[in-house]
């Protein structure tokens, strides 16, 4: 950032990323933090964030806001995810430019890219190949996102850049008990297992599929740093033709290390069940994080360590986290 003090819209500031960017932005004290709530701009409102936008005057959006879920969410309600996510990101894209902004970070997806894509991911398998089916309206929103932000640049000049995060949890994240991603519906599992003196916990799929976990402050950092690259210097090692780059931390685990760990992390001294009628899903998926690590960044926040506060974060807010 410049030396006088930015003014920053941080949409979606309640959820998991939008809250992690907020605390993040904090400890810099060198910009002023606009947030506002559903109820006072609704982003699925063309109008209301246009004018909302102009008359803010705003010098960087970070775009977090989205409709999220798991895979029982996302086959549940595909209308609900495409429609609100492409609302969401084409009126607050559409309405910066018409107010102006410059700079603006559009927060992605790693399910963008093809269900049998090569591992590591890399940025330039997008639009390769076939979507995973679950979550393919979904994926084909946050893909829309990314060539808006593209196509905006390339006409009007504008610094928009898009981020490509791994798997998240953390603080703030959805814990409901159907409607949720595996790391904090396996804590909520496993807590209740615990309080409950369950002899076992029943886990979905065989436990042998690959996934990368990024902690969420892992994450609102990395987006800061995105953000704050000189342009000559982003585009000089992102290439300017791919248009958005992966965050994550390089290092996956296999589901069955992923429960044992919660298992540890929540005290549970069961046995763990892998249900194996149930699906799997895609056998692995993890990020080529090379173009961010050449950038200066790297994941700092270790599975377990993260796994831990996430837990305390929980055993502090269960009376009323969501779900």
């Amino acid at each position: 950032m410049s030396n006088n003090r930015s003014k920053v819209f941080v949409a979606g500031h309640k959820g998991m990323v939008g809250s992690a960017i907020v605390r993040r932005l904090k400890r810099d004290r060198g910009c002023d933090i606009v947030t506002r709530s559903r109820n006072e701009v609704d982003l699925l409102d063309q109008n209301a964030v246009r004018e909302f936008l102009i008359s803010e005057q705003v010098d960087e959006v970070y775009l977090a806001a989205a409709k999220v879920g798991g895979i029982h969410a996302n086959n549940a309600f595909p209308a609900e995810f495409i429609y609100e996510n492409l609302m969401i990101e084409c009126n607050v894209v559409h309405a910066a430019h018409q107010a102006g902004v410059q700079k603006l970070l559009f927060l992605g997806s790693s399910c963008i890219y093809p269900k049998f894509a090569e591992q590591p991911m890399k940025e330039d398998a997008l639009l390769t190949g076939t979507l995973e089916p679950t979550n393919e309206p979904y994926a084909i929103a946050k893909i829309a996102g990314i060539k808006l932000c593209e196509s905006y640049n390339r006409q009007y000049g504008r610094d928009y850049r898009s981020v490509m995060p791994t798997n998240l949890y953390g603080p703030n994240d959805n814990f409901h008990p159907e409607n949720s991603h595996v790391i904090p519906a396996l804590i909520r599992r496993f807590h209740e297992a615990v309080q409950g003196g369950d002899p076992e916990v029943v886990i979905w799929g065989s436990g042998k599929p690959m996934r990368e976990f990024l902690h969420v402050d892992d994450m609102a950092d990395a987006s800061v740093h995105v953000m704050n690259l000189e342009l000559g210097s982003y585009q000089a090692n992102t290439q300017p033709m791919l248009s958005h780059i992966n965050v994550g931390t390089g290092v996956d685990c296999t589901i069955r290390e992923l429960a044992e760990t919660i298992a540890r992390v929540t005290g549970f001294e069961g046995r763990l069940v892998f249900d194996s009628s149930k699906p799997d899903g895609t056998p692995r998926k993890l990020m080529d994080v090379n173009r961010l690590v050449d950038l200066g960044w790297r994941a700092s926040i270790p599975l377990e360590d993260g796994l831990a506060s996430t837990y305390k974060w929980f055993m502090n807010n269960c009376d009323v986290v969501r779900g």
